[in-house]
C-alpha cells in the first residue's frame, strides 16, 4: 500500500511524524506537507504562482515540503508518486469537529485526495500536543488505522481523537450555530488588529462527532463530496 501523509500544521509538526510512525506498518509512507503552517486554509488551491517541491528531513522518512496549501501538497504528492492508495492527513494539532470541517485544511487534504479518486482520511487530536499525548494515543491510532485501512473501504473519513480515548464511535457531523466573534486589539505600534474566534452557542447533539469526543471517544465520521440538499431538491422538483 502506498500512503501519502500530509497536514496543515507544517512539515515539522510533531503530529505528522507521529502519524507516519504508526502508518508505516500498513505500507510504504511518503510525507508531503506545507513548508509553513497552513491551518484553517480550507480547500484553497494555488494557481497564481508556481509551487516548489523540495526534499525535507523528517526522521528516516522520505519527505518533501511544498510552499503551498494542504490541497496543493496532495496534488503534488500524488503527481510525483504514481498509484497512491490512500492519503492520510494529520495528526492535526487540534480537533476538527462540527462546523470546523468547513475551513479545516486537514480535512481539505483528505477531500482533495477523494477528488483525485484516492481514499482520504483526516486525523485530528484534542490535547496539549506534548510528546506524551502522541505516545498515549499511539495504540489507538493503530487500532483506527487497522479498522479504516483494512476492514472498511470508505472513500472519505474525518477522525478525531480525545487526549485519552476510551473507545470508538461512528458519528455524524455536529451542525450547530456558532458565535462568530471579532476581538479587536492592537499591535506594538498601536495599530488596530483583529482576532476572529468562534464559540458554540448550542450543546452537541447525540450521535455527533462533538458529543463523542466530549465524552472521551474517538469519533469516526464518513463523509461525501456531494453538498446537495437532496431533501430540498426533491421537494422543489416534485411541485
Amino acid at each position: 500500500m502506498r500512503i501519502v501523509i500530509v497536514n496543515d500544521d507544517g512539515i515539522y509538526s510533531p503530529g505528522i511524524r507521529a502519524l507516519a510512525e504508526r502508518a508505516r506498518q500498513f505500507g510504504e509512507v511518503r510525507i508531503v506537507a506545507p513548508d509553513v503552517e497552513q491551518s484553517s486554509m480550507g480547500h484553497a488551491i494555488t494557481h497564481s504562482r508556481p509551487l516548489q517541491y523540495r526534499v525535507a528531513e523528517v526522521g528516516d522518512f522520505k519527505a518533501f515540503k511544498v510552499n503551498g496549501t494542504p490541497a496543493d501538497c496532495v496534488a503534488l504528492g500524488c503527481h510525483h508518486w504514481e498509484k497512491v492508495d490512500v492519503v492520510l492527513s494529520g495528526i492535526n494539532l487540534g480537533p476538527n469537529l462540527g462546523n470546523s470541517m468547513w475551513h479545516s485544511g486537514t480535512l481539505a487534504a483528505a477531500k482533495q485526495a477523494s477528488l483525485l479518486g484516492i481514499r482520504g482520511i483526516a486525523l485530528s487530536l484534542r490535547g496539549t500536543y506534548e510528546p506524551e499525548d502522541f505516545k498515549r494515543i499511539a495504540p489507538h491510532v493503530d487500532e483506527v488505522l487497522e479498522l479504516v485501512l483494512r476492514k472498511h473501504t470508505f472513500k472519505l473519513l474525518n477522525i478525531n481523537f480525545p487526549a485519552s480515548p476510551c473507545g470508538i464511535r461512528w458519528t455524524r457531523q455536529s451542525v450547530r450555530q456558532y458565535d462568530g466573534a471579532v476581538i479587536p486589539s492592537e499591535d506594538p505600534f498601536h495599530r488596530p488588529i483583529y482576532w476572529c474566534t468562534v464559540t458554540p452557542l448550542e450543546s452537541a447533539e447525540e450521535g455527533t462527532d462533538r458529543r463523542a469526543v466530549d465524552e472521551g471517544f474517538i469519533s469516526i465520521t464518513p463523509l461525501r463530496l456531494d453538498l446537495t440538499d437532496h431533501d430540498e431538491l426533491a421537494r422543489v422538483t416534485m411541485r
